[in-house]
């Protein structure tokens, strides 16, 4: 049957509803979309002249969604690295920024970040960056999925040199990509710290004209909220708040200072709180309270941060640290087990970005985005739960072979709309034009 596919696999987690686990089981798809799931046998009689993959050590999931990322910023791995979040920023990021900071720039890092993410099973991932028009075209070119950010932020950068600049190229960014079937889009206000109220009071209009989500970083530091109590009078979520912006789909990355009024508050707010782990502990930022955020009914979603606060773009080891980290900072080693983990990465990415309609899980009418993982080798054995196999043992070298939209991207590990060689080297020319502008 022309445009069908069955894949085939000893398990599929259709992560609908939550710990699922479906042995010998096929996903059929057609086009773009799941047509359906059933049992392996079933499937292979029912269209018999469909093209045929076979994963038969392999579990079968929904591609893992990025809630958070600075794409481009992954020539800026390694740099200024064991600092605190204001010192690294203002003595490392922000002057790299200012010496190199370019379409071509945001071009590069965007692609090493693209093929970086497709390796390690992301399927789509929201971001937050400058010349985010560069960031559309490699995702245009390379078939992966984006929500990206129209960044707006109160002063100037290489990009805009007004508040009114940001909103005009987002503006136009949006309605040059209109329709596209991989490319959605946020507003993207930076902080707190850096969007006044007149920005943050617009910035919720053209969300809420636009139907999109807004994105940004909340409550990352203690020192934000201190900063903001004695310079505004009021912590930011509360301003936030004031100026409606909760209101509406919003979210909120990072989110590690949180006191108990807030925890009552948010879970009558449109809040989806995105959990960046790793660079929450390299930066020595705080703790995201998640347990209690998922016992409160708020949705929590995964995110790497860029690359120069984490070093990767690794949905997998992400995974593992928030559900380990959960545990112990809630004292509670129930909190965030291996099938909520792998929700978060997943179902609850697309429900913050506002794509749970047509990503996060396999079921029929979906979209095909759906990652192959390889759970076949000694160091996986026995397995028992594939959940726990995946969550707290697989790496993403695991991950074999990634569909999004039932087009392979990666198949046996190969990239197919990427070169590996050429972006290697063209790391390696940054790298040099990095060290000689320093």
């Amino acid at each position: 049957m022309a445009g069908t596919q069955i894949l085939t696999a000893r398990w599929v987690l259709p992560m609908a509803p939550r710990g699922t686990i479906l042995e010998n089981h096929a996903v059929v798809l057609r086009g773009e979309r799941i047509l359906e799931i059933l049992p392996d046998a079933e499937a292979l009689a029912r269209y018999p002249g469909a093209d045929h993959r076979d994963f038969p050590r392999h579990a079968l999931l929904p591609g893992f969604v990025n809630a958070h990322t600075h794409a481009a910023m992954t020539l800026l791995r390694g740099v200024g690295g064991d600092l605190p979040l204001m010192q690294w920023l203002h003595e490392h990021v922000w002057p790299a920024e200012a010496r190199l900071l370019s379409p071509e720039f945001v071009q590069a890092g965007s692609q090493l970040a693209v093929a970086e993410m497709i390796r390690g099973g992301t399927t789509c991932f929201n971001d937050m960056y400058l010349f985010p028009e560069e960031t559309a075209r490699v995702v245009d070119q390379s078939g992966i999925r984006a929500v990206l950010g129209l960044t707006v932020i109160d002063f100037p950068t290489p990009w805009a040199s007004t508040t009114s600049e940001y909103f005009r190229k987002g503006a136009d960014l949006a309605a040059a990509w209109q329709g596209h079937e991989r490319i959605r889009f946020a507003v993207a206000p930076h902080a707190p710290y850096t969007v006044g109220d007149e920005s943050l009071r617009e910035i919720g209009r053209r969300a809420e004209a636009m139907g999109v989500p807004v994105h940004m970083h909340v409550h990352e530091t203690a020192h934000e909220v201190s900063s903001a109590l004695s310079e505004q009078g009021e912590r930011p979520l509360a301003r936030l708040n004031r100026l409606g912006l909760l209101e509406r789909p919003f979210a909120a990355v990072h989110m590690t200072q949180l006191d108990d009024s807030e925890h009552e508050a948010l879970p009558r707010t449109r809040v989806s709180v995105v959990h960046c782990a790793e660079s929450n502990l390299k930066l020595a930022s705080g703790f995201c309270p998640v347990a209690r955020l998922l016992e409160n009914g708020v949705n929590v979603a995964l995110g790497t941060d860029g690359v120069a606060s984490n070093n990767d773009l690794d949905m997998l080891g992400e995974m593992r640290t928030a559900a380990l980290l959960a545990k112990g900072v809630s004292g509670n080693a129930a909190a965030v087990g291996a099938a909520e983990a792998l929700e978060m990465a997943t179902l609850n990415g697309a429900r913050a970005l506002g794509l749970a309609e047509w990503i996060g899980s396999l079921e029929p009418g979906k979209l095909g985005d759906l990652i192959a993982i390889d759970l076949g080798s000694l160091e996986f054995q026995p397995a028992h739960d594939p959940h726990a196999q995946i969550v707290y043992a697989a790496t993403r070298d695991a991950v074999t072979d990634v569909f999004i939209g039932g087009r392979p991207l990666l198949r046996g590990r190969e990239l197919l709309t990427l070169d590996m060689d050429e972006l290697t080297n063209l790391a390696r020319v940054w790298q040099e034009r990095m060290h000689a502008a320093h």
